[in-house]
């Protein structure tokens, strides 16, 4: 079952990043939604991450209006819950 949380979770990301993989099996087992952004298919996408960002790196990860870059387990919560 996938919790529902009043703020859209967005994942900017690549198949091949390792830190992105763990950023979305975490969102996973805690049953949170998130919506990935491919930016390695599309690069409308990857203009939007580097606009949005400022960052050509991933996994650029948006809760709300607030943004990560990379993963941290503990910011993440700190995040989901503001």
């Amino acid at each position: 079952m996938v919790k529902r949380t009043e703020k859209t979770v967005v994942i900017y990301s690549t198949p091949a990043c390792p830190i992105c993989k763990r950023a979305k099996v975490y969102l996973q087992k805690k049953g949170i939604g998130y919506k990935n952004i491919d930016v390695s298919t599309s690069e409308e996408a990857a203009h939007e991450m580097i606009h949005r960002s400022g960052q050509l790196g991933t996994p650029v990860i948006f809760v709300g209006e607030q943004m990560m870059i990379g993963f941290n387990q503990k910011k993440m919560d700190e995040m989901l819950v503001k």
